[in-house]
């Protein structure tokens, strides 16, 4: 009966790989509207000109705008937001050369976003079916709070790099820091849903 079990509670599971897609769909927000940002990061990191970088991520926030307009659709709130920074932030770095106006870009958008998934059961509509009908509504509560939580130590941590690290040396911290940790965080929390909806499957029959 083991392996008639297991069939039983493992096939659904299969149907869980969609929420590999569906939560990159949910991060493809924050890497657009950050787009300019991270390009100023690369081309800074490059170059060594805070005023080249500043002219390129302008450049790359105004485009994703303009694409939008183009495709027919609304820009999102946090798109015009990051694009109305940059230009103030940016025109600042551009005027003075000072890259730290712009550095602290990121701190103000990774706020916004952290306050954003602070709400509760924003995470379970990029969960699939068989993940909202086996875990409790705090479980996937909490799962999104964790993203809410990295959200603003990221935040915290930009602003404290731009205060104790030469501007360059933070772009490229915070370069590093922002892919790896987004990376980690969700190859953690897929492996933990994975495995917590196997064991209540898994318990079901018994019950």
């Amino acid at each position: 009966m083991a392996p008639q079990v297991n069939a039983t509670y493992l096939r659904p599971l299969n149907r869980m790989e969609p929420s590999v897609r569906s939560l990159l769909t949910a991060a493809r927000p924050i890497v657009s509207d950050l787009g300019g940002t991270l390009a100023f990061y690369l081309i800074y990191l490059l170059t060594g000109s805070p005023r080249v970088g500043a002219g390129v991520g302008l450049a790359l926030s105004v485009g994703q705008l303009l694409l939008l307009k183009l495709q027919g659709r609304k820009p999102p709130a946090l798109l015009l937001m990051g694009l109305a920074l940059t230009v103030v932030l940016g025109g600042f770095t551009f005027v003075t050369a000072d890259a730290r106006f712009l550095l602290i870009k990121p701190t103000i958008v990774y706020a916004c976003i952290g306050a954003t998934m602070l709400q509760k059961g924003w995470l379970a509509r990029y969960f699939p079916e068989i993940v909202r009908e086996t875990l409790p509504p705090a479980a996937i509560d909490r799962a999104g709070w964790s993203w809410a939580g990295l959200m603003f130590l990221t935040a915290a941590f930009n602003l404290a790099l731009v205060a104790a690290l030469p501007p360059r040396e933070a772009a490229g911290v915070l370069a590093v820091w922002a892919t790896a940790s987004k990376i980690v965080l969700f190859v953690a929390q897929y492996a933990s849903v994975r495995l917590k909806v196997r064991r209540l499957r898994a318990a079901q029959p018994a019950a």
